[in-house]
């Protein structure tokens, strides 16, 4: 069985997440305080304008309570991502941005589609079904954190839940992390696992007692034991030392 390589808690595990969190919050403040009307670079579904917000709209928010919440969620499953997924953490997150802005120009209603809501749900997505896909302990343990933390989001997915959401956003970024489970590599730190001894690529044939009963062909063969003779006589007499003592 290969030896099991965690990834090192650092640091620099949160610069990632927090990079993510300030910026959005950068550009919250920077609309609320000079009134940009921001909005307007949000995914604006099948029209040619609307492409830009693609890239931008997942650092677009409408309000304090939207911007509080994605934030939570992004810099808790950006920390997840980063230490369960470090290699595959950037592809997973500039992907999911894509992906998930482009599926939410294709279907979406009518109307400016902001917030970093569907990358929220790209995260969640990715990690629950990576983790199922890959049987790995850990990962699935992770899954299972993903389910109490965030099961009940999967009704925002439907329309008419509820008013002033996009869950045209959701659905796209849940579908992106589904597509994206399948198409990123798993990480290298998953220990590989066997069932048998035989199905180690280490596994040596002839240093087991039961793999050496049988031939090349797997036909079965008797191996005669061999006795060790015994020698009635022994080979070395017994040396005995007389000590005299003389007066």
């Amino acid at each position: 069985m290969s030896k099991e390589k965690l990834p090192p808690l650092s640091i620099n595990l949160i610069l990632l997440p927090l990079f993510v969190v300030v910026l959005i919050w950068g550009v919250y403040w920077m609309d609320w305080n000079n009134f940009y009307e921001l909005h307007e670079y949000g995914v604006l579904p099948r029209t040619v304008v609307g492409l830009r917000g693609i890239v931008f709209s997942p650092f677009i928010h409408g309000g304090i309570k939207h911007l509080y919440n994605n934030s939570i969620a992004l810099f808790a499953l950006l920390l997840m991502l980063q230490y369960f997924y470090k290699k595959q953490a950037l592809v997973v997150l500039i992907l999911g941005i894509l992906l998930s802005g482009f599926g939410t120009w294709l279907m979406g209603r009518d109307s400016y589609h902001i917030g970093a809501s569907g990358l929220v749900y790209v995260l969640v997505s990715f990690m629950f079904f990576k983790g199922v896909q890959t049987r790995y302990y850990r990962l699935m343990a992770l899954s299972l954190v993903i389910v109490v933390l965030y099961g009940g989001t999967v009704w925002y997915m439907f329309p008419h839940v509820e008013s002033g959401i996009s869950w045209e956003g959701h659905l796209s970024g849940f579908l992106t992390g589904l597509i994206l489970s399948f198409v990123v590599s798993s990480p290298e730190h998953i220990e590989q696992g066997y069932k048998y001894e035989w199905q180690d690529p280490n596994f040596d044939p002839q240093s087991d007692p039961f793999m050496r009963c049988f031939d090349e062909h797997g036909n079965f063969i008797i191996i005669p034991k061999q006795k060790k003779s015994k020698d009635p006589y022994r080979k070395t007499l017994p040396v005995l030392i007389s000590q005299y003592q003389i007066r």
